[in-house]
């Protein structure tokens, strides 16, 4: 009888007999969370670029405050969302993140108890989940209700099985290949102005047309619905609304490719047709992102897959107007936070990249925003602040006292400007065993372990990270300074480099 009373409690307890569940009666705001994929800082016309249309995210971006220096930490593998999705999910950083994971495949319930989605959820939060998921843990125990959870990125063909082959066991391309036979459709193109193997359009390609209705639209349509049910509901919600726009392969409607002409498009500035330390950092010729455009970059190529990319955003931009209209509609909006943010940046032909696997700006900054009650309008938070702060804003205004194992923190103080320092002495980076960075008051130092290549960059002087001041004798203190600072932030942060754990097993 003891045994049944107990599974009779537990199918009436919120969670699984994770404890019992707050009452909605308390006065709580929704909170909205959107993010993107693929989304580089500059990605956004609010942000600069005079080339992209974004009017709704424009609009959303003026509506509350804006953070100009935003940052993935970077990833364990080449999927860089992988790792920026589970950071923001577990509330941890990157390598405690990553060895949580695996308590997240081994389906350890009190894991689950720890994630985002069920702290919510426990102080009396509806929870919704929508799109891209590429997190170990299950959405479905993550949150409420999960609605078409996609993979990390569109079907697409890769030779994956044969690229394999060419490798030894840590990774490295140690074997002879011709690229040209290797690559499939929507990779290794353009690679000149008459290549038509690839069309954003067609929907044989699969892909973003996988299942007959663009991802874009399906997130949209799943958003929309829930705010639609919502307007009928005294319970305060979490949704976390994730886009896989703009991710490659990056395909939208004819009407969004004809609003940038592929002849008006610039060419970045800091455009190379090769990276002279790419196979070193790990973005070699047959990484998948890379693979995307031929080697040496053209400017054409280069031209053609920022208009494909632009295209996508547009179309992602018109999505996000639909859902804000959605809030707007169910008389919700003014109790309501409103977070934007991508997961990570994107290169798409500066210095000579493609894909996000580096620590330049361009593939560790993002854009973000909050909007919502008391949130000041049109402020910028020039402050370095990590994205996965949302989490940890997101719990204080949902007033759960912020876990110790919580790594990131509020934004609330910055944004009220009772907090004028950053709650970061510095913003750490890393990717694999290739690649650590260290941003501190204004500079940056990338180093690839494998090579030992340093770069130095004054971010203030040199945003766009073009004037590489390394080795020489009027930065060589600075220099030396931040290279031990960044041997002291990889203990800190349990780095797999500096822990003695088998490297293997990390990437």
């Amino acid at each position: 009888m003891l045994v049944w009373a107990i599974l009779v409690f537990c199918l009436v307890s919120i969670s699984s007999c994770q404890g019992p569940r707050v009452s909605k009666a308390e006065d709580k705001p929704n909170i909205l969370f959107i993010l993107t994929d693929d989304h580089t800082y500059d990605a956004i016309h609010a942000n600069g670029n005079d080339q992209i249309i974004t009017p709704h995210l424009d609009k959303l971006f003026g509506q509350g405050t804006t953070f100009t220096h935003a940052y993935n930490m970077g990833g364990w593998n080449g999927a860089i969302c992988a790792a920026s999705r589970a950071m923001m999910i577990s509330g941890r950083s990157i390598w405690d993140a990553r060895e949580y994971t695996e308590e997240w495949r081994a389906k350890n319930p009190e894991a689950m108890n720890h994630t985002w989605g069920r702290m919510m959820s426990k102080a009396g939060y509806d929870t919704y989940m929508t799109g891209k998921w590429h997190v170990d843990a299950a959405a479905t125990q993550v949150f409420d209700q999960a609605k078409n959870i996609r993979p990390g990125m569109p079907p697409h063909t890769y030779p994956w099985p044969e690229i394999n082959a060419l490798k030894n066991e840590d990774g490295e391309v140690v074997k002879p290949y011709d690229f040209d036979e290797l690559m499939l459709p929507g990779y290794n193109r353009p690679k000149s102005r008459d290549d038509n193997s690839w069309s954003p359009v067609d929907s044989s390609f699969g892909g973003f047309w996988e299942g007959g209705q663009h991802w874009s639209e399906v997130v949209r349509d799943d958003a929309v619905g829930f705010l639609n049910q919502a307007a009928n509901d005294e319970d305060p919600f979490f949704m976390y609304v994730a886009f896989n726009a703009p991710h490659d392969h990056r395909q939208s409607p004819q009407k969004y490719i004809d609003m940038y002409p592929v002849d008006d498009i610039k060419v970045p500035e800091s455009f190379l047709p090769e990276y002279p330390y790419k196979d070193g950092m790990g973005a070699h010729q047959l990484l998948r992102d890379e693979a995307l455009a031929p080697f040496p970059r053209t400017e054409y190529a280069v031209q053609k897959h920022i208009q494909e990319y632009y295209a996508l955003i547009t179309h992602l931009d018109d999505q996000v107007g639909a859902i804000l209209d959605a809030l707007d509609a169910s008389g919700k909006r003014e109790n309501t936070y409103i977070f934007f943010g991508a997961d990570h940046g994107l290169s798409v032909g500066k210095h000579g990249l493609i894909g996000k696997q580096s620590m330049y700006d361009h593939s560790i900054r993002v854009p973000m925003a909050l909007v919502g009650p008391d949130i000041p309008v049109g402020k910028k938070v020039n402050q370095d602040v990590y994205l996965q702060d949302i989490m940890a804003t997101s719990l204080e205004l949902a007033s759960i006292e912020k876990p110790d194992y919580v790594f990131f923190n509020s934004l609330l103080g910055l944004t009220s400007g009772h907090q004028t320092e950053s709650n970061y002495p510095e913003i750490y980076g890393a990717f694999r065993g290739l690649q650590r960075m260290i941003r501190k008051d204004g500079m940056k130092l990338i180093h690839y372990p494998k090579i030992n290549v340093t770069r130095l960059f004054d971010m203030n002087a040199d945003p766009l990270e073009m004037n590489d001041l390394s080795g020489q004798a009027k930065y060589a203190e600075k220099e030396t300074q931040l290279m031990a600072e960044l041997e002291a932030l990889k203990k800190s942060f349990n780095d797999p480099m500096d822990s003695g754990r088998p490297w293997r097993s990390w990437q």
